[in-house]
């Protein structure tokens, strides 16, 4: 059986390593390059495509959202393992919109790195143990309610605004793809969210991703 390759995008050199030990104990895994960020990860990918990418959230240069999004459109066949620090619901939200598979915690158990790929090898989807209640209960707290949920009207522009906001992209960023000014992008970030009625971003990503209303590009 030829090994599961994998690609580790971080920009720690240690954690890199770290992670390179762990995955050495499982002779059908074989890491085969690594990158400091999510540009570099994105020009290994187009000389040598793997099967997995195992991507850190912050990272300077291009941030992992951003990567996975780019991955998701040019290398959907490759799957993404987020391994972060970040436990919050937004960060979560918005790598699972960008397009991971899975989502660990780097203070998670050296063996729960391995149950991760595996399951993700196997065709499922990971959360870490730290996420996955919590993560579960909104989620069927959102099929729940997805049949009251009332219709909300967005323009083009609206949805394409909404859409990067889900991937973490910050008002500059958006008015830089876009091609539009800051101001007139907050516009369309404070009318979102009166449209949906909620108090912050992280709400409206977790509100949007959680209920299926738009999906990354």
């Amino acid at each position: 059986m030829k090994p599961y390759r994998i690609i580790i995008a971080d920009d720690h050199s240690l954690i890199r390593q770290g992670i390179k030990g762990i995955i050495a104990k499982d002779p059908t895994l074989q890491i085969i390059a690594e990158a400091g960020n999510g540009a570099e990860l994105l020009d290994l990918l187009r000389q040598e495509p793997p099967n997995m990418v195992i991507v850190d959230i912050t990272m300077p240069q291009m941030n992992g959202i951003e990567a996975m999004a780019h991955i998701r459109k040019s290398f959907p066949g490759i799957s993404i393992l987020v391994l972060t620090m970040h436990s919050s619901r937004q960060y979560f939200c918005n790598a699972i919109a960008a397009g991971a598979h899975g989502y660990l915690m780097k203070d998670d158990s050296d063996a729960e790195l391995l149950i991760a790929i595996k399951t993700i090898r196997a065709g499922k989807s990971y959360i870490s143990p730290q996420l996955s209640l919590e993560m579960a209960s909104e989620m069927m707290t959102g099929m729940h309610d997805k049949g009251r949920l009332d219709f909300v009207a967005l323009s083009k522009r609206e949805k394409q605004v909404l859409r990067l906001v889900v991937q973490g992209c910050s008002s500059k960023r958006i008015a830089k793809l876009l091609v539009l000014s800051p101001r007139t992008v907050d516009h369309y970030r404070s009318s979102l969210l009166k449209k949906y009625k909620m108090r912050n971003t992280a709400d409206l990503v977790s509100h949007v991703v959680r209920n299926s209303l738009i999906m990354a590009e």
